[in-house]
């Protein structure tokens, strides 16, 4: 238990540095005071669960990750699907930082839905399992058919709709980079 506990304050900084957060935008999330986030990375400060919780939640991790608990020897990927948008992403990775996976289920959208072109850092890819999808990328409007993909650097303005009747689903790839969406501001008319 104490070399469980002992591994958590390298993990949090290794989680935060991975993120490429700082101590105060972490402490802006979560309500921890930086000296408090700081005392549990250096293991000065003994993590309790009233911590952790929001830690973890931050991080996207398990408590289970967070204190570096045993493997219980399943593999399978037992995530909660997450509703944005009104489209449903299911989780296929589980693994802190680098690529992450998931599978996308995109309602039709309305050709005048009013959403706009976003940009963030990084590189998706994305491939169509069923239905169509359209990918506006820049000054590009490309509908993808199942079985056809497309990988793009995410700082060009994109936008991923749903021009068909029925739902659509895809797998797409993407780090954690690409939680922190920016909308492109529009210039003046």
């Amino acid at each position: 238990m104490a070399k469980a506990l002992a591994s958590v304050g390298p993990q949090l900084r290794s989680l935060r540095q991975k993120r490429d957060l700082t101590l105060t935008q972490v402490a802006e999330t979560t309500g921890i005071s930086v000296s408090t986030l700081s005392r549990l990375e250096s293991g000065d400060r003994k993590p309790t669960l009233e911590l952790l919780l929001p830690l973890a939640e931050t991080y996207q991790v398990t408590l289970d990750e967070l204190v570096d608990a045993p493997e219980t020897g399943d593999p399978r990927v037992r995530q909660r699907p997450v509703e944005r948008n009104g489209q449903i992403y299911i989780p296929l990775t589980r693994r802190p930082g680098g690529v992450q996976a998931f599978k996308q289920i995109i309602p039709p959208t309305a050709p005048d839905c009013g959403l706009e072109q976003q940009t963030h850092e990084g590189y998706e890819w994305l491939y169509v399992l069923s239905g169509l999808i359209r990918l506006r990328l820049g000054e590009h409007d490309i509908v993808l058919t199942p079985g056809e993909a497309a990988e793009f650097d995410t700082r060009v303005p994109h936008l991923v709709l749903n021009p068909g009747t029925e739902p659509a689903e895809i797998i797409s790839l993407f780090g954690p980079q690409g939680e922190r969406v920016h909308v492109r501001a529009r210039p003046k008319a």
